[in-house]
């Protein structure tokens, strides 16, 4: 069992940047691949960033360099660094854990996630 706890959500001005934490409960968090999704209002939720257990992989959607994932084995976190925020930003922003699993295909989409955290807003103003 696997429990995430997202924070660093908040309200920022376009070009501003915000960095997201995820912190998971379990012994085993090394294996499991974590990933970063957002949903905004009306929209399905899409994948923004996913990195492998051992953090030698990432996986980004077309963020155009603005989002950096990474993330401590020893600490049990997973962090997304957002740069240059637009305001189609704004979404509450959903950390999950995938376990045993890598690859872009399979990371990239939601249903593959095993755990998820409540999510944390984030609201880009113009």
């Amino acid at each position: 069992q696997v429990q995430l706890v997202e924070s660093g959500g908040g309200l920022v001005q376009a070009g501003g940047s915000l960095r997201l934490s995820c912190a998971a409960s379990g012994r085993t968090f090394s294996s499991y691949a974590m990933g970063w999704f957002r949903q905004a209002p009306g929209k399905e939720r899409e994948f923004v960033a996913a990195i492998s257990g051992s953090g030698g992989n990432t996986y980004y959607a077309d963020s155009r360099g603005r989002f950096t994932i990474a993330r401590d084995n020893a600490a049990k976190t997973v962090s997304l660094q957002m740069k240059s925020l637009k305001p189609e930003d704004t979404a509450l922003y959903y950390c999950a854990a995938n376990y045993g699993t890598t690859g872009w295909l399979t990371l990239r989409n939601p249903a593959n996630y095993d755990y998820w955290g409540q999510g944390t807003q984030v609201t880009v103003s113009s």
